[in-house]
C-alpha cells in the first residue's frame, strides 16, 4: 500500500474502535482489563489511563539489554503489523515509532522475560515505552531517562488512546527481530563453512570424488546438491596425494549431507519467518466489516519452532566441525602433519593442542542451548493463558549458539589453512586461495607462542565476512 492508503485504512480501523467506545460495548482490551483481568469492565473516563497503564506494568524485563539493531529491528516490525490496519491505532502511533527510528532513539530493552504468548509482551513494553515519555533509552553507552532524551531531540510523546497500548505489545517482534538477524547471518556463515570445510578436504588429503555432482543427482536434497556442487567447484584441480585411499571418514565424506541438511533448515526457517514479519500479529483484531474477534495471532509457536529447530541443525554444524579440528591436530589421524601443528621441537611445543579444547567446550555449551524451548511451557495469568511459546528464550539460545559457531569456524578456518600449508598439495584452488588468507594471519613459527591473538585477528575476520556482503561462492 502507498502512504495515503495506510493513513485512509489506520483511520478506517481507528473508527471501528471509537465506535465501540462510544456504544459502550464490552470489547475485550478496549474497554476491559487483559489477561486474567479480561472480564473487568473499565469506565470510559480510566479509559486511556488503561493503556498508559498496560506499557508501564508489562515493562517487567531483565538481564542485559539487547542491541540496538534488534530492538530498532523489532520496533520496525511492529510498526509493519500495525501499519497493516487492523489494530485500530491511529496513524500517529506509527508515525511516533518511526519517528523514534529515524532519530536513532535506542529504547533500553531486557532481554529476558518474555514467554513467546501474549507476543513478547515485556520487550514490547520496555520498547515501546518511550513513545509516551516513559522508560529508558541507553545513548553513549549509558542509560538514561527516556523523557530526558526525548526533550534533547525536540521529540513530543504521545497519549495513547483505547486498544493503542495493547497493540504496541501483542506481537512477536522481539523473537522476529533476533530470528532475523541470525537467519541472515547464517546464510553468509553457511557459505564460509562450506570454504573451510574444503580446505580441511585438502589438508587431510581427502578424496574429492565424494563431492561427484553424480552422487548427489541420486538423491537432490537441494541443500546437499548445493554443498557438493560448491566443495566440487572450491577444490577444482585438487587430487589426493594418498592414491590407496578408499574412503575417508564421515566428517569429510558426507560434508553435503549434514550441511545440505543444514542449509535446508535454514531455508525452512526464513520462509517461516517471512510469513510472519509480513503479518498482523496482534489481539483482538479489528476486522474491515467493523467485526472485533479476540483469536490467537500472538502465539509465537511459528517462530519458536524454528528457534529450536535451528539450535539444533547449527549445534550440529559445530559438531562436525570440531571433528575435523581434531582430526587435523591429532597425530593419529592427520597422515603426516606435526602433532597439532607444533613448530619447532616436538613435546617442548604443544602447537594449537588447546585449540581443539575450546572448540569442544563451545560444542558441549551448544549442545546444552540446543534443548528447544518449545517443548516447555509455563501458564501464564491465573491460567488464562495457559500454554505459551517460550519462542524468545529459543531465539535468545539461537543467538548464542550462533556466537558460539562462528567461534568453532574460525579455529577450522585457522588449523586447516595451516594444516594446508605444510602440505605438499596443489593448493591452486579457489579454497586455496581463502587458505592463503587465514594462514597469513599467524606469524612465523618456530615454536610456540601468544596464539590468541592471532585466534582473535581471524574470529574478527570470520565476524567481518559473515556480516558483510563479499562475494564468497559463485551462484
Amino acid at each position: 500500500m502507498t502512504s495515503e492508503e495506510t493513513r485512509k485504512r489506520l483511520e478506517e480501523s481507528r473508527s471501528i474502535v471509537d465506535e465501540i467506545v462510544k456504544s459502550g460495548k464490552a470489547v475485550y482490551g478496549i474497554n476491559t482489563g487483559f489477561g486474567a483481568l479480561a472480564s473487568k469492565r473499565i469506565s470510559k473516563e480510566k479509559l486511556q489511563t488503561l493503556q498508559k497503564n498496560l506499557l508501564l506494568s508489562h515493562a517487567a524485563g531483565y538481564g542485559e539489554p539487547l542491541s540496538e539493531e534488534i530492538v530498532r529491528g523489532m520496533m520496525f516490525l511492529r510498526a509493519v503489523s500495525l501499519s497493516k490496519g487492523f489494530s485500530g491505532v491511529r496513524p500517529v502511533v506509527v508515525e511516533k515509532i518511526v519517528e523514534l527510528l529515524n532519530k536513532r532513539v535506542y529504547p533500553f530493552v531486557p532481554s529476558k522475560g518474555s514467554v513467546g504468548a501474549s507476543g513478547d509482551l515485556s520487550p514490547l513494553a520496555h520498547a515501546m515505552l518511550p513513545l509516551i515519555g516513559e522508560g529508558y533509552v541507553i545513548k553513549d553507552g549509558k542509560r538514561m531517562k527516556a523523557a530526558e532524551a526525548l526533550r534533547e531531540l525536540n521529540i513530543e510523546p504521545i497519549d495513547l488512546k483505547e486498544k493503542e497500548g495493547l497493540a504496541l505489545v501483542n506481537g512477536t517482534q522481539a523473537m522476529a527481530s533476533v530470528l532475523s538477524f541470525v537467519i541472515r547471518d547464517s546464510f553468509r556463515l553457511m557459505e564460509l563453512a562450506v570454504i573451510s570445510a574444503s580446505i580441511s578436504l585438502m589438508a587431510l588429503n581427502g578424496l574429492r570424488s565424494a563431492f561427484d555432482p553424480r552422487i548427489h543427482e541420486l538423491r537432490p536434497h537441494k541443500g546437499q546438491k548445493w554443498a557438493a556442487e560448491q566443495i566440487w567447484d572450491l577444490t577444482e584441480g585438487y587430487h589426493s596425494p594418498n592414491s590407496s585411499k578408499v574412503q575417508d571418514a564421515y566428517t569429510l565424506r558426507t560434508i553435503p549431507q549434514v550441511y545440505g541438511a543444514v542449509m535446508d533448515t535454514l531455508e525452512y526457517a526464513k520462509s517461516v519467518l517471512e510469513t510472519e514479519i509480513n503479518s498482523v500479529t496482534d489481539n483482538p483484531l479489528v476486522l474491515k466489516e467493523g467485526d472485533v474477534f479476540s483469536g490467537g495471532n500472538f502465539h509465537g509457536e511459528p517462530l519458536a519452532l524454528i528457534a529450536d529447530f535451528l539450535s539444533i541443525a547449527l549445534t550440529d554444524l559445530g559438531n562436525m566441525i570440531e571433528r575435523r579440528i581434531d582430526r587435523i591436530l591429532n597425530p593419529m589421524t592427520n597422515e603426516g602433519l606435526p602433532a597439532f601443528l607444533a613448530g619447532g621441537e616436538e613435546g617442548l611445543n604443544s602447537g594449537f593442542m588447546l585449540f581443539q579444547y575450546s572448540a569442544a567446550a563451545l560444542c558441549n555449551e551448544n549442545k546444552v542451548l540446543s534443548h528447544p524451548s518449545s517443548s516447555d511451557t509455563i501458564p501464564t495469568s491465573a491460567y488464562q493463558e495457559d500454554h505459551v511459546s517460550m519462542g524468545m528464550n529459543g531465539a535468545l539460545k539461537l543467538k548464542k549458539i550462533f556466537e558460539n559457531l562462528i567461534s568453532i569456524l574460525s579455529i577450522e578456518l585457522l588449523v586447516s589453512s595451516i594444516a594446508l600449508s605444510l602440505r605438499k598439495v596443489n593448493s591452486s584452488t579457489r579454497a586455496g586461495e581463502f587458505a592463503r588468507e587465514f594462514s597469513g594471519i599467524f606469524r612465523d613459527r618456530n615454536g610456540d607462542d601468544f596464539f590468541w591473538e592471532d585466534f582473535m585477528k581471524a574470529r574478527e575476520r570470520v565476524e567481518e565476512i559473515v556480516r558483510g556482503e563479499e562475494i564468497l561462492l559463485k551462484s
